[in-house]
């Protein structure tokens, strides 16, 4: 089973990160549902700016894990190297 990491971008420009194994879906449930996380159940909308595909549930954990502990600033970085990469 693949696993994805992803960032969402809330209604108030925080970032929230989180894995999953349906990207449609778990971005649904933020946005509508109650089984989205509490953090971005007060920030809706949510849009997902970002997402990579892991082979493993441990291989998306350690990704998820390691991008949280970057600062702001590093993830916004993140996604401005994603943008550069699509835009070439």
């Amino acid at each position: 089973m693949k696993y994805f990491v992803y960032i969402l971008e809330c209604s108030d420009a925080t970032l929230y990160t989180g894995i999953t194994t349906d990207i449609k879906r778990r971005v649904q449930e933020h946005n509508s549902s109650d089984k989205g996380a509490k953090y971005t159940k007060i920030r809706r909308p949510v849009k997902l700016v970002y997402f990579c595909e892991c082979d493993d549930r441990s291989s998306a954990a350690k990704k998820e894990y390691a991008i949280k502990q970057l600062p702001r600033k590093k993830k916004l970085e993140l996604l401005e190297d994603i943008d550069d990469t699509i835009q070439t």
